[in-house]
């Protein structure tokens, strides 16, 4: 009997328990914000601002671009790279940051002429002669000094007629005075304007007759000029072939600091025209050396290339011009 009151007052206990369970299960979980990052919100916002616009380089400048050397950059606008290092001032040309500015065009060097100011105050000075002379008052009319009539006389007859005669005339023989030397007045000099010294920018022609083009090598041509793939022409050959400078002209690059050329030699003719010569098996050529047209300048071979090859090409202020429209033909 004892035994059945306790069960039946544990009864009611684990049913209570057992329901409160099940209510908890039968709830959704709460919903859970991340209150950790409050600036997350405005983070993702953020990032629908448009881009900020590319940097525009100035006039005779350039901006480094991702990828750029600087082997690249003066082939590309017709200067030699040693050149572009020493305008833009830098220590080691092979080290360039991107978004950097070079300078690609020579400063401007030499003299200006300055014109001169109108409003600076100029003195004048009359011009006067040596002596003055003596006021024309003081002097009669026919240049001749004559003393006064002294003394009185008395009245008489005599007298009276004598004064009514005419004075007789008195001949002087004029002698006309040497006129003084007047000092020479010489007009005022100022210093010439120089003009400014030009640079020696002779105008080539825009078909380079000017210069005395030759093929750099006599292989078969493989691939031609066209805008897009093919800055130059590609010509075969065998490896060790010789490689011609095609113009007179200094070697302004000779080494393999191109990516995509190998090993590469660039003459530069004049101020407007390069040529380079890609894939070489050997340089036999140095920077600041000067060449003359035929000049063997490397062998021909593959370096860069998928098969021996010579890659040619002529650019005119840095841009790719159809080497096919300056070689004479063959």
């Amino acid at each position: 009997m004892m035994l059945s009151r306790f069960s039946l007052a544990r009864v009611p206990a684990v049913v209570a328990v057992a329901l409160v369970m099940a209510g908890c299960a039968s709830k959704a979980p709460a919903p859970v914000s991340d209150r950790s990052r409050p600036g997350a919100a405005a983070a993702s916002a953020s990032t629908d601002q448009p881009a900020p616009p590319p940097r525009v380089a100035r006039p005779g400048y350039y901006i480094v671009k991702p990828g750029d050397t600087l082997i690249r950059i003066a082939l590309d606008h017709g200067q030699n790279y040693r050149d572009i290092a020493a305008w833009s001032g830098l220590e080691n040309p092979n080290l360039i940051e991107v978004g950097q500015e070079l300078r690609i065009r020579p400063p401007e060097s030499g003299a200006v002429a300055r014109p001169i100011s109108t409003n600076a105050g100029v003195e004048v000075r009359p011009v006067t002669p040596a002596a003055s002379a003596p006021a024309a008052a003081s002097a009669p009319a026919d240049g001749l000094r004559r003393e006064p009539k002294g003394g009185k006389v008395p009245y008489s007859e005599q007298a009276w007629a004598q004064a009514q005669k005419p004075e007789a005339p008195i001949v002087v023989a004029k002698v006309d005075p040497k006129p003084e030397p007047k000092p020479e007045v010489k007009p005022e000099t100022r210093p010439e304007a120089k003009p400014e010294p030009k640079a020696d920018t002779k105008a080539e022609p825009a078909n380079g007759e000017k210069i005395d083009w030759a093929w750099p090598t006599s292989g078969k041509i493989i691939a031609g000029f066209n805008d897009t793939s093919s800055k130059g022409v590609d010509i075969a050959g065998k490896p060790g072939d010789p490689v011609l400078a095609a113009a007179g002209g200094r070697v302004v690059y000779a080494g393999t600091g191109l990516r995509g050329y190998g090993k590469l030699v660039i003459v530069k003719h004049d101020n407007s025209f390069l040529s380079a010569y890609a894939h070489n098996q050997n340089l036999l050529v140095k920077e600041g050396q000067a060449v003359t047209k035929g000049q063997k300048i490397a062998e021909l071979g593959d370096t860069d290339s998928d098969r021996p090859k010579l890659h040619f090409e002529i650019r005119r202020q840095g841009k790719p011009v159809d080497p096919g429209k300056y070689l004479p033909p063959r």
